[in-house]
């Protein structure tokens, strides 16, 4: 008889730190050991990337971008997830991390040009440990867990999160890395962004059953938490890096959340859902409710408030003049750059007589 594979409670050191509905229990909140300015750090960087969600919007109705995905209440997850890496701890993301490049260092006007159509690859995934954006659907996440299986080979103790949303657990690539990462106990976080909307199907009709309870099937365990608390999300991607780092293998998080804006620009919502959907989550608000939780504790006021809105708007603004000011990058490092750490002579050669194609014409 085959062997059976269990995934028992001692083999999960997330699931301890939250309630049975999600919720990171009181204990587990008080022992983060985040100090009161880590905390507002964390209040500070939503705050910013929310200003430059909007701005980028902005930008794509004034004709100065092709196409914007928001992620307008999701903010938690972005900034939640980076805090709890380490620096040299690698990012696998869709189309839709944005902020979670910006937590990460990423100048966001550079960020924007992939948007502009002016690059391809606006930055150095090897100085930010942040790999590029990902438009297909689910294609990142096979480059995690393969990526996670080199940094065990190297013996290195880096962690890789893969991130992706509720849709992408229907692809194929999504299962086979799940399979994948399970067999050989890559060290890879996947974590769920679970909005509810893949464009404009519903959960519901796109998944039967739990999304988190999948990972039982791959051998390792997972959690479903509540999405909208920056702190609840960083307790649980630390704790789960924590246990890759270890050798123990890859967790499932499922974060819930709700896309308030819509899927990208060119989509309209209101074809599909009724403003009163909207209604129970902007309640859920990952921002005010932070907010509200940190002048309770006294570790922020309104002056610190409206001095961390007004600098997300001055930097908003610097985004947008930085970026509009960018000139078209030169076509053949546009179209070569960034694709061979050290080219073949075929690729210099195809490189060199394509720029002189342009300079004959």
């Amino acid at each position: 008889m085959a062997e059976v594979v269990r995934v028992v409670a001692a083999d999960d050191p997330v699931r301890p730190l939250f309630s049975p509905t999600g919720e990171l229990t009181p204990e587990a909140r008080s022992r983060l050991g985040l100090d009161a300015a880590a905390l507002r750090d964390l209040y500070r960087n939503m705050v910013l990337i929310r200003r430059a969600d909007q701005e980028a919007l902005n930008l794509q109705r004034q004709g100065e971008l092709g196409l914007w995905g928001q992620y307008l209440g999701q903010e938690a997850i972005h900034v939640g997830a980076i805090t709890a890496l380490r620096t040299e701890d690698w990012v696998f993301p869709s189309y839709r991390e944005f902020g979670m490049a910006m937590v990460r260092g990423v100048d966001p006007a550079d960020m924007l040009t992939l948007f502009r159509g002016l690059s391809h690859g606006p930055w150095d995934p090897n100085k930010y440990h942040f790999a590029p954006l990902a438009i297909p659907v689910a294609t990142q996440v096979p480059h995690a867990v393969g990526f996670a299986m080199g940094c065990r080979l190297r013996h290195s103790d880096e962690v890789v999160l893969s991130t992706f949303g509720d849709g992408a657990t229907s692809e194929g690539d999504w299962h086979e890395a799940m399979n994948f990462a399970g067999v050989f106990k890559s060290p890879v976080v996947f974590l769920c962004q679970n909005n509810h909307w893949a464009i404009s199907v519903p959960l519901s009709k796109q998944t039967a059953g739990s999304i988190v309870d999948r990972a039982k099937g791959y051998g390792f365990p997972g959690i479903r938490i509540d999405g909208n608390d920056v702190l609840g999300v960083y307790a649980a991607v630390r704790a789960a890096a924590t246990r890759a780092r270890q050798g123990e293998g890859p967790y499932l998080i499922e974060a819930v959340t709700y896309r308030m804006g819509a899927h990208t620009s060119s989509d309209d919502p209101t074809r599909y859902r009724l403003d009163s959907d909207l209604e129970p989550w902007g309640l859920r608000d990952p921002i005010t409710r932070y907010q509200v939780w940190l002048k309770a504790q006294g570790v922020i006021d309104d002056g610190l408030i409206a001095a961390m809105a007004a600098e997300a708007e001055s930097a908003a603004q610097a985004m947008r003049a930085r970026l509009t000011a960018l000139p078209a990058p030169p076509p053949g490092e546009a179209i070569f750059g960034r694709v061979y750490a050290n080219p073949p002579a075929s690729f210099v050669q195809e490189r060199e007589e394509f720029e002189a194609s342009l300079e004959d014409s």
